[in-house]
């Protein structure tokens, strides 16, 4: 990826350039709460598709802030055209990855093989294990939807609490989903910020753990005594797995899902062991290790390890890569138009505004992404808008920050997008219809649960940023 080459690396960060509007700060401000409602209303009361609201409101920032409107339409362009070269490689690759793993009936096998060694008491914590594992290269729906029919399935026939295994599997689909990448919005915070994407990937990982202990089995078992539904009749989907004449190992199914994280985290420990440019090992590991080269080999190994090992043909595993395709050109979209707004933000001078009003503000610079985040994800209901917009409003603050400080940065922009998810949000009616649980259920349980994972990460993340 361009942010994440050595070269870039080494010149620093971008310098900026002259905006394109000559706005004081309170018509800068002013155009921000324009640009923002717009995209709010748009897909809030108007049921806009985000793409178009979030194109409209940048073209809204522009006019109110008195630029031009054919270079604001040129910085939405160019930011939209940037974000896409920079992640949209990534999605795809991710995208088919999870793919080969569903159809493969490779995640099946997963499931199948951590549920076959539980016990009644640690279900729960198997079920969070099951979300991390398949959460890692799958986009939220889709492992959703997959794993669905094991939630329900296992607290009907185990007798368990819906709430007790739900929200733990759940709560790892969410943490996985915000704060870990190669997942969009983490992807496109990570490019907006110019962060490394290996050290935001160690650091999600070590915050991701305990907070999935806690939103997961532990807030789960509280979410019992608060919601009692049984599994819903007649909402069980098909696991294509169970149609297959045979399945994946779970040792290759498990190594080919792990391996770019592997390899992403060893090229941050190269980066950071070896710290010499011209070094062979280092210079071999920006290659291997980078995002791209990364996510690539692990759908050509998931070609044979879970496509072939499944029995599928050539043309088979062909199909398989051209439908995971489909589905994201939505999500590629909405990213694009987000990294469009946010170059307007930056091109018209807010980004300078909000460095240089912050700097009177006692308020930590962790704190303020995640504010802004929380306020975008509570108006818009979207995570992905809610980090995209949110990073390129504190890109700025990242400028003189150290490589890790930004890497969590990152981070809290992703932990404020998941707050309180209610009813504009698309995920809230998925779990409501799917649990067979009423508006306020729903409520106590499912957005209660990822006000817990906002805040918790929130927690260590202010913890970790006293340490480096």
């Amino acid at each position: 990826m361009r942010h994440l080459s050595a070269e870039i690396l080494a010149a620093g960060p971008p310098q900026p350039t002259d905006p394109i509007s000559s706005a004081g700060h309170a018509q800068l401000g002013i155009a921000v709460l324009a640009g923002i409602a717009v995209i709010v209303v748009l897909i809030t009361r108007f049921k806009l598709h985000a793409f178009l609201s979030l194109t409209l409101g940048a073209i809204v920032l522009g006019a109110v802030a008195g630029a031009p409107l054919d270079k604001a339409i040129e910085s939405f362009a160019t930011g939209l055209g940037t974000t896409v070269s920079d992640v949209g490689v990534l999605i795809a690759l991710g995208s088919i990855l999870g793919k080969l793993l569903a159809d493969s009936g490779g995640a099946d096998q997963i499931v199948d093989t951590i549920l076959a060694r539980t016990g009644r008491r640690s279900m729960p914590w198997a079920m969070a294990l099951i979300a991390g594992i398949v959460g890692l290269p799958m986009f939220f729906e889709v492992g959703l939807v997959l794993l669905i029919p094991v939630v329900l399935l296992v607290a009907r026939r185990g007798n368990h609490s819906l709430m007790r295994v739900g929200i733990p599997a759940l709560a790892g689909l969410s943490v996985m989903h915000g704060l870990v990448p190669p997942h969009p919005g983490p992807l496109a915070a990570i490019g907006a910020l110019h962060a490394d994407l290996g050290v935001t990937l160690a650091f999600g990982v070590l915050v991701g753990i305990p907070t999935l202990v806690l939103a997961g089995p532990l807030f789960g078992r509280l979410a019992g005594r608060w919601v009692d539904v049984a599994p819903p009749e007649g909402l069980i989907p098909e696991r294509p797995g169970q149609q297959l004449a045979k399945r994946p190992q779970f040792g290759a199914t498990l190594a080919t899902v792990l391996l770019p994280v592997v390899l992403m985290l060893a090229k941050a420990l190269a980066d950071i062991a070896v710290d010499d440019p011209e070094n062979v090992l280092q210079r071999v590991m920006d290659v291997v290790g980078s995002p791209m080269i990364a996510l690539l080999a692990a759908v050509l190994v998931g070609m044979v390890t879970l496509g072939r090992a499944a029995g599928f043909t050539r043309d088979r595993i062909t199909v398989t890569v051209e439908k995971s395709l489909a589905p994201i050109a939505g999500i590629l979209l909405i990213v694009g138009a987000g990294g469009g707004f946010k170059q307007t933000l930056v091109d018209v001078g807010v980004g300078q505004m909000i460095s240089d009003v912050s700097k009177h503000w006692s308020i930590p610079a962790l704190l303020l992404g995640w504010l802004i985040a929380v306020c975008i994800r509570l108006a818009t209901g979207s995570a992905t808008v809610a980090t995209i917009s949110a990073a390129g409003l504190v890109a700025p603050l990242a400028a003189d920050m150290s490589t890790a400080q930004t890497a969590l940065l990152v981070l809290a922009v992703g932990a404020g997008s998941l707050f309180f998810s209610h009813v504009n949000d698309a995920g809230f009616w998925l779990v409501k219809e799917y649990f067979g649980m009423d508006i306020g259920q729903t409520l106590k349980s499912w957005s209660v649960m990822e006000t817990v994972i906002s805040v918790v990460s929130l927690v260590f993340l202010l913890l970790l940023w006293l340490v480096v």
